[in-house]
């Protein structure tokens, strides 16, 4: 049974309905009469009359709203309502929630204008839940909302993901026979929309007498949102008017549906006739073009930037940074990193502002990407020592980076530095550790990592069977394997490719067999070709080579590359050079622009000390244009980590590297 109480006021009308938690919340619908024009206030000579929107904006400071309610009391005047709703307003406009909350609390007479100042403050910051409270203990008061505050409420509704009280708020609504303008309308509208309810918006949508653009927003991102591309780009199609917003919603919706092209016309159709770029358009321009690798669909973005002059904006230069990364173009990416006029400037109290960080990991990120280890390390010492936020993105980057170069040291110390920072260690951060230390040849430290986690799911299971495969520990990642299948946790495909591998490389050919088997009977996983890389390699590695290249074909995967590379390896391991051979033209045959079978190839040739052979792959290489990716090696002097490349003098001190290397070698 529901309780349901009835508070009277000045109204109309009475009405009231039940919330998903069984507190009644009640309206009152009436219009509030005018009391005659607003009292005034003078202020330092200057006569202010309090309406109900300040007549200057105080926005990002707080002492216009101090310094007139100072003077309200002073004057007495603080006790008027309409003096006191001004100086709320005041405090609301500068976001200054904590006194707007006091101010409000000290009220002695809270009209539906200061109740809605209140709740319009707290859903501008975000405080969705703050508002339904308030807006709950404005019920119970009797006090009628209006249209804006019904806008906040459904607002929040739309945010929280409250379908069913939006459901109520739209029903006394109806039943109050509230006049629905189209804000109120669209309001209504975005809740159903964001709370996936397609047939009620569409109804909704029907209905409504009056449409603006933003109700053909809604409708859109509606579609959207249900993955009914086809039907939004109809309605887009059909809309009377298209502002940058409309453009906006249906080209991000369509690249998030997967019809990436589509949207890429459509942002040229934008181009042509649509409105002028906003700092969102540019944001799905570059994020479109970085996720299809079109760079010259990025610079051709970023040119339209320059020249409506809106490339200084933060937001859109860390977006440029973002794509250039994703393309592979480092270097430009600094180029507009390093043009930032607040980038890495002297701070007080180690205050940096939020956009700079953001900048900062968009690079480092994009660095240890495409493989500027360097540099990486340059940008995220920069951020510690000024100070700057680190997100756990960055560092799970850096992470990744000293684990592909093999700093341990330095990774030791970012260890310490997440522990002094007090992050939170969570799955992935944790992963990241347990990689690192176990490519950099601390098992040790990975097992530490490993035991101390809390949060134990699949994802740190397999890192630490990893880290066994890569250690040649088989017998411990076998273990290992049991024992996560004992605690609960399932494995999944990810954990199998580690586990074949371990297998693979301590040469236990049974458990590989089993396990190989358990994966496919037991879990229901069908093998990908990283699985059936790995027992070829586990065959290959005990020298069962007719038994490998029977297992190739009796599973049909005879025209993988990937699968014939493991194999090449194996013969390359046991030197047989004929095999090899027939090996080795298979693979250019199914990738002439492959280097890596020539190189093998070679390799063997050079082991059986068949030298004109080697030298005859060699030249074949050179007469298709490839070329062997030259080694590279990385060594950390006094916190400073040097790069040096197969070939490469640019190293300030080249001469004297190459110098003492020449004695090394004597």
């Amino acid at each position: 049974m529901q309780l349901r109480l009835t508070l009277r006021a000045n109204c109309s009308r009475l009405r009231s309905f039940p919330l998903p938690d069984h507190r009644p919340l009640l309206f009152v619908d009436s219009r509030t009469p005018g009391t005659g024009n607003p009292p005034s206030l003078e202020l330092n000579g200057v006569q202010h009359r309090c309406c109900h929107s300040p007549p200057f904006s105080c926005s990002g400071t707080e002492t216009a709203a101090e310094t007139f309610h100072a003077a309200a009391i002073k004057k007495g005047s603080v006790q008027g309502v309409s003096v006191a709703n001004y100086v709320l307003a005041l405090y609301a406009k500068a976001r200054n929630l904590g006194d707007a909350q006091k101010m409000f609390d000290a009220l002695p007479e809270r009209d539906v204008r200061a109740w809605t100042i209140l709740l319009s403050a707290f859903a501008r910051d975000g405080s969705w839940r703050m508002v339904l409270d308030l807006f709950r203990a404005m019920a119970i008061e009797g006090v009628c909302p209006n249209h804006f505050t019904l806008s906040s409420v459904l607002k929040c509704c739309s945010s929280l993901n409250e379908l069913k009280l939006g459901k109520g708020v739209h029903g006394w609504i109806i039943r109050n026979q509230i006049h629905v303008d189209t804000v109120l309308a669209n309001s209504v509208l975005d809740v159903y929309a964001k709370c996936g309810d397609i047939n009620a918006v569409e109804r909704l949508f029907d209905l409504m007498r009056e449409k603006n653009t933003i109700s053909w927003n809604v409708m859109i991102g509606a579609y959207l949102r249900g993955g009914n591309a086809e039907k939004s780009f109809d309605l887009f199609q059909s809309m009377p008017y298209k502002d940058v917003a409309s453009w906006n919603t249906i080209i991000d919706g369509l690249m998030q549906n997967g019809s990436e092209r589509r949207a890429l016309e459509l942002l040229y159709e934008m181009k042509v006739k649509g409105p002028v770029f906003n700092e969102v358009t540019f944001s799905i321009a570059l994020v479109l073009a970085s996720f299809l690798s079109l760079l010259e669909v990025g610079r051709q973005v970023h040119g339209i930037a320059i020249r409506l002059g809106v490339n200084s904006n933060e937001f859109i230069r860390t977006s440029l940074i973002d794509m250039y990364c994703k393309c592979g173009e480092t270097e430009k990416a600094s180029i507009v990193f390093n043009c930032w006029p607040l980038m890495f400037r002297s701070t007080k109290n180690c205050e940096i502002a939020y956009e700079d960080a953001y900048a900062c990991s968009s690079l480092v990120s994009g660095f240890v990407k495409n493989g500027n280890y360097e540099d990486a390390f340059e940008i995220f010492s920069t951020m510690v020592r000024k100070c700057m936020k680190v997100d756990k993105c960055t560092i799970t980057s850096i992470i990744s980076a000293c684990a592909n170069v093999g700093i341990l040291e330095l990774g030791r110390k970012i260890h310490a530095y997440i522990l002094k920072v007090g992050y939170y260690q969570d799955v992935h951060l944790s992963s990241s550790l347990i990689d690192m230390y176990s490519k950099c040849g601390s098992l040790d430290d990975a097992s530490s990592v490993f035991e101390q986690s809390k949060d134990s799911n699949v994802v740190l299971w397999t890192s630490m069977i990893f880290s066994f495969a890569l250690h040649g520990r088989g017998k411990e990642a076998v273990r290992l394997v049991k024992h996560m299948i004992n605690e609960g946790t399932i494995p999944n495909e990810i954990t199998f490719v580690g586990i074949l591998t371990a297998c693979s490389h301590a040469g236990l050919l049974k458990e590989g067999h089993e396990h190989f088997m358990l994966m496919k009977d037991v879990y229901g996983i069908k093998p990908g070709i990283e699985h059936y890389a790995c027992m070829v390699d586990l065959y290959g590695r005990k020298g069962l080579l007719n038994e490998a290249k029977e297992f190739i074909y009796s599973n049909g995967i005879s025209d993988q590359i990937a699968i014939w590379k493991s194999f090449l390896s194996s013969c390359q391991l046991h030197n047989r050079v004929n095999m090899g051979k027939r090996v080795s033209e298979k693979l250019i045959q199914l990738n002439s622009r492959d280097q890596e079978p020539y190189v093998l190839l070679s390799n063997m040739y050079a082991t059986d000390k068949k030298w004109e052979q080697a030298a005859l792959v060699r030249n074949q290489m050179q007469k298709g244009g490839l070329k062997k990716h030259p080694g590279q090696s990385w060594i950390q002097v006094n916190g400073q980590v040097h790069a040096f490349i197969m070939g490469d003098y640019s190293h300030p001190q080249a001469a004297e590297v190459h110098s003492y290397l020449g004695k090394l070698i004597g």
